[in-house]
């Protein structure tokens, strides 16, 4: 289980601190799929980090299974079993699609054949990969796609994408949306996923709805996903609802 506990962020700027989080609290249970939602700027990437480890929280505590992990670093959180998938994935020169996949495996030696089911999962032929370099003369959703099998090939219990469908065409992401089904169905891992596709948003146990840095609201998909929609025709309601009250 995944527990923030009164987590806020703060940044300085000349005319003073700006409070990127506000006292947020959120548990998300083993093996569930949590879609993280809301307007841009709104927090969403800043709070995942905080989970990863990549940027450390002002205030509050991250638990994970348990454990104070908020001042272990990336590599310790990785050891504890938490990935993290970048809206903008790095480009590594010289290192070929097979050898990525080997390190993000824990060093476990991985067959062409395991490689290949990674690779197919996220909609890539591997025959066409394996010996690519994870350089320049990649697309960007070529990039993305090859970053979300290392996750997979990890096999981390807590999965966290940043924005998947980000820069990549619609046959791959019909693709990426299938596997993060597959993925649930196998009720292995817990995912986070920062997402507005609808498609991606209708898979989650849980939408947890992020703006101006509060949790503004958060439920099931029939609850609040019919409430999103209705940003379509007016103020969205759950967006509004925090702010009208304060």
């Amino acid at each position: 289980m995944l527990e923030l506990k009164n987590i806020s962020y703060r940044v300085g700027t000349p005319d003073g601190e700006l409070e990127i989080l506000k006292h947020i609290d959120l548990t998300i249970p083993d093996r569930e799929l949590v879609v993280f939602t809301g307007p841009n700027g709104g927090g969403k990437t800043t709070l995942a980090k905080i989970i990863m480890g990549l940027v450390r929280p002002t205030e509050g505590q991250v638990l994970y299974h348990g454990e104070d992990v908020t001042e272990l670093d990336i590599t310790e959180r990785a050891r504890r079993g938490i990935s993290y998938g970048f809206q903008q994935p790095p480009r590594f020169k010289g290192i070929t699609v097979q050898t990525l996949l080997q390190l993000a495996s824990g060093g476990e030696k991985l067959t062409k054949d395991r490689c290949c089911a990674y690779l197919t999962q996220v909609g890539l032929c591997a025959n066409d990969y394996l010996d690519r370099e994870v350089d320049t003369s990649l697309s960007g959703g070529e990039v993305k796609r090859i970053e979300i099998a290392t996750v997979l090939a990890r096999g981390s219990s807590l999965m966290i994408f940043d924005e998947p469908e980000a820069g990549i065409d619609l046959w791959s992401f019909a693709r990426l949306t299938e596997t993060f089904e597959q993925l649930h169905r196998r009720k292995e891992h817990t995912m986070i996923i920062i997402s507005h596709q609808e498609r991606i948003i209708r898979l989650a146990d849980e939408i947890v709805v992020v703006s101006g840095g509060s949790i503004t609201n958060r439920g099931s998909t029939e609850e609040i996903f019919p409430l999103i929609l209705a940003n379509t025709t007016g103020a969205c309601p759950v967006i509004g609802r925090k702010e009208r009250s304060e």
